[in-house]
């Protein structure tokens, strides 16, 4: 129970137990003091997000990382294969398959293969509907252009 629910339930308690309360304000209270005490007061602790070595364990997220670090480092025929690697193994969020997709388009559109590219940004849009690049990506003389041409 954390301390909000706690100190709640203990006011309630205290309203409870006055001997000069009209009996319907005692019910009202004793029906919530149940409800806070049974967890169902909408105060429900969610469960805890997984942690960096936890998605990790993944194949696809490891996959996605080993890609993004191959881009980074200028390594695209390397960064081409894990990112497409971990799109294939199955990357549990949205975010990352718009992102694995986005990068694949910068490397098409650098290596001169629009169709590709518009592929990918079309897969990117399709994995995370609020997908959308940067001002300063958007702006890029490569792909920057063929993004706009796909824009809703």
């Amino acid at each position: 129970m954390s301390g909000m629910q706690r100190r709640r339930t203990q006011r309630l308690a205290r309203q409870l137990a006055r001997p000069h309360a009209h009996p319907g304000t005692r019910l009202g209270i004793a029906a919530a003091l149940v409800i806070a005490l049974t967890g169902l007061g909408g105060c429900a602790v969610p469960p805890p997000s997984p942690g960096l070595t936890d998605v990790l364990e993944r194949p696809a997220e490891r996959a996605l990382l080993a890609g993004m670090r191959a881009y980074d480092d200028g390594q695209y025929p390397q960064a081409e294969r894990a990112l497409t690697t971990a799109l294939q193994t199955g990357l549990a969020s949205p975010n990352d398959r718009a992102g694995a997709h986005k990068l694949l388009a910068f490397i098409y559109c650098t290596s001169n293969r629009t169709a590709e590219c518009e592929a990918a940004f079309r897969a990117a849009r399709a994995a995370d509907p609020g997908f959308a690049l940067t001002r300063s990506e958007a702006g890029h003389p490569l792909w920057g252009p063929v993004y706009k041409r796909l824009a809703p």
